[in-house]
């Protein structure tokens, strides 16, 4: 029997769910408005990974230029969700949340228009890429918040489950749906996307969602807004730069070292707060400082890996993009069901248990992942994607009910921001850290491979010195002119067979941090779950 996880102190009145007159604060429709605004950013994430190649071709970006058509989204986006989330709290979930949906549209309008069709400027996709993940900030953390507030504590996991498996709809729909737009119509196309989804959440929302938000408002922690802000944007960016500038370089050391200093003296200054940005009485609750650890390194794990996954299936099968999604299908599709079920099982057995599953199934499916070869055939591919799929999806419900639900309904908002960080940070650090692991082992295993396959060790000595480890940790091989066939071979076998090696090495890695965030997990209780307002009739 888990015991129930202690209070904060005194209750603190919340503003909750308006009265139901006719939908307005139903929970299937609120829930529907949510995750159709969660499928938007999602399909925003995955769209824009298949035309980036397209807008450096036709738009003439140098390779740093591209990087940031990416990085410059998810920087504003890590740094502003525990802001987005206390606006909520503050402001209203409601008003927060469509907010971020009409935001996030018109931003998407103006990438396409400015940068592509009326300018055609890089310069342009960059700064609307920026504001796009500013008003994702507002949007993502609200709807965990919405969700609390909305649904009685007997059905809060199965929504929770829902929304994850919408997260799954849009990893599933995006690369195919990206391709086939950016095949047929235009790169600006994949973002004009994103009007008919918002209108969706915005036609289904505005009658239906109720607001909710502090009974108390409070004045604004500039103070710790500001110190926040630059610790989490110093962390970001390190981690974006390591592998241009080098682990051990002054420019990332300094970077990261600053960050983990200003966000030090931001939990200083936060205790001493009166009214804080981030209460520091959150993460005496044990349960929700092992989840916010445990979604970190969780997703550190699974999206490192699944992005070099990506480039084996292209660059090392010679798959499309679109043949790639579809390949993919088994995880994303697996991902959507799991999650649901996640939901039910976190009701009957807890967080705790349902977390260290999904862990530990996500760590079995990496270990069978590198039974995969550079030759092998889609059988051998579909069945660990599977138990990944599972995992991700028990995972991403029970740690959700974890974050938000051991924290204050008054505070869901920023509960939801932390859980919605956590998983930024820990995409950001994963593809950093484990690309790392993946181009270190290349680069020490490929003129053993290169010879082994065939090549010369004297032009597997060159290509190695002439910086191919870098190509070919993409899972491309360099081309040599006017060379004979075999030799050509012998180098593009010898180089996936690196490549391989370092995937390997990756999704041990990720396997073992997989397996101890599962054992962390297991410390996690179950929070006490009461809806402002009361229960809601469903």
């Amino acid at each position: 029997m888990e015991k129930v996880a202690p209070s904060y102190g005194p209750a603190v009145p919340t503003r909750s769910a308006e009265p139901a007159q006719g939908r307005r604060g139903h929970p299937w429709w609120t829930l529907a408005s949510v995750a159709f605004g969660l499928i938007m950013v999602g399909l925003d994430g995955t769209v824009v990974a298949i035309a980036n190649p397209v807008i450096g071709r036709e738009l003439h970006t140098s390779l740093a230029q591209l990087q940031w058509v990416t990085n410059a989204y998810l920087l504003v986006l890590a740094v502003g969700l525990i802001f987005g989330g206390k606006l909520g709290d503050r402001f209203g979930r409601r008003a927060m949340f469509l907010t971020g949906v009409v935001g996030f549209a018109l931003s998407s309008l103006a990438v396409g228009l400015l940068g592509g069709d009326i300018v055609g400027s890089i310069g342009a996709v960059i700064a609307f890429r920026a504001v796009q993940g500013a008003f994702g900030a507002l949007l993502m953390p609200n709807t965990l918040a919405i969700l609390r507030a909305t649904f009685p504590p007997e059905k809060l996991n199965m929504a929770v489950g829902i929304w994850g498996g919408s997260s799954a709809i849009s990893v599933a729909l995006g690369p195919i749906v990206g391709g086939l737009l950016v095949q047929h119509v235009s790169w600006e196309s994949v973002f004009y996307l994103n009007l008919p989804v918002a209108a969706v959440a915005l036609l289904v929302g505005v009658p239906v969602l109720a607001e909710s938000r502090d009974e108390r408002p409070e004045r604004f922690d500039f103070p710790g807004v500001a110190l926040l802000a630059a610790g989490l944007f110093l962390i970001v960016f390190g981690f974006i730069k390591a592998e241009t500038w080098g682990w051990g370089s002054a420019r990332t050391v300094g970077f990261l070292a600053g960050g983990v200093v200003l966000l030090a003296v931001f939990a200083l200054v936060e205790v001493r707060t009166r009214m804080p940005l981030l209460p520091m009485r959150l993460f005496a609750n044990r349960s929700l400082s092992i989840s916010t650890v445990v979604v970190l390194v969780g997703f550190l794990s699974l999206f490192g890996v699944l992005f070099f996954l990506t480039l084996y299936l292209e660059n090392v099968h010679g798959y499309s993009a679109v043949q790639a999604g579809v390949r993919m299908l088994p995880l994303s599709a697996t991902m959507m069901l799991a999650a649901p079920i996640g939901g039910v099982l976190t009701q009957k057995l807890g967080p705790r248990l349902t977390m260290a599953a999904g862990l530990a199934v996500i760590g079995a499916g990496l270990l069978w992942m590198t039974g995969v070869h550079a030759e092998s055939g889609y059988s051998t591919l579909w069945p660990p994607f599977v138990c990944i799929g599972v995992g991700i999806g028990l995972m991403i419900t029970a740690s959700s009910e974890a974050i938000v639900g051991n924290a204050p309904v008054s505070d869901a908002g920023v509960a939801g921001g932390i859980q919605s960080t956590a998983t930024q940070l820990g995409g950001v650090m994963g593809t950093a850290i484990l690309g790392s692991v993946l181009t270190t082992q290349v680069s020490a295993s490929l003129v053993r491979k290169l010879v082994g396959a065939g090549a010369p060790a004297t032009i597997a000595h060159q290509l190695k010195a002439a910086g191919a480890a870098e190509l070919v940790g993409q899972g491309l091989a360099p081309t040599l002119a006017h060379v004979p066939t075999k030799l050509q071979v012998a180098i593009s076998t010898g180089s996936h067979l690196a490549f391989m090696s370092g995937l390997h090495t990756a999704l041990v890695v990720s396997a073992i941090i997989a397996f101890a965030s599962a054992a962390l997990a297991l410390a996690v209780r179950r929070g006490r779950q009461v809806p402002a307002g009361g229960p809601v009739a469903l």
